[in-house]
This record gives structure tokens, C-alpha cells and sequence, in this order.
């Protein structure tokens, strides 16, 4: 199985057609949305275009979408688990068993 691996450019373009398209399911312009999310309709306009902009402006936008507990996604939490922890549990069960 082979992986597609995208330029920065690439991503650039896919992440401002995604967000094209959830703002127009939002039923916003880009003016709208620039609004709501309090940067500028260029940063809209640039971020739509695959331009890029700032990481802050990003996320704004994405905010304003509503969209921003795909945020969570982009890299996974992982909890450790404390072996002591563990240990300290299981000796529980055994005592109040």
C-alpha cells in the first residue's frame, strides 16, 4: 500500500479548498466569515487560495466554522499509564476483593 505524500504547497491548497467549502455549506461569504472570525477578508481570501497565512489566523477561521474540534484530531493525546499506579491498583483489588 503506498502513501501520498503532499508538498506544504499542496496542503496549503487542499486546507484552503476544505475550508472554501465549509464555509460555503455555512452559507457565509468571505467578508462573513472574515467578520466572525475577526481577521481580515485578504487573510480569508489568502488562507482560501492555498496562500497560506499565520497559524493564529488558521485556527480562527476555523473556530468561526465551528470546526475546531478537528483540532483535537490533527495530533492524538495519548494518557501513560504509571506502572506504580498499576501496582497500587491491583493490590487494591486483591485486599477489597
Amino acid at each position: 500500500m503506498s502513501q501520498v505524500v503532499r508538498s506544504t504547497d499542496a496542503w496549503e491548497s487542499e486546507l484552503g479548498q476544505r475550508l472554501r467549502a465549509a464555509r460555503k455549506r455555512a452559507r457565509l461569504s468571505q467578508a462573513a466569515l472574515a467578520e466572525r472570525a475577526n481577521v481580515s477578508l485578504s487573510a480569508v481570501k489568502s488562507l482560501e487560495a492555498g496562500r497560506g497565512s499565520s497559524l493564529k489566523t488558521f485556527v480562527s477561521v476555523v473556530r468561526a466554522l465551528n470546526l475546531d474540534a478537528g483540532l483535537d484530531r490533527v495530533f492524538a493525546v495519548t494518557s501513560t499509564v504509571s506502572p506504580v499506579a498499576m501496582l497500587q491498583a491491583r493490590s487494591e483489588l486483591k485486599v477489597g476483593g
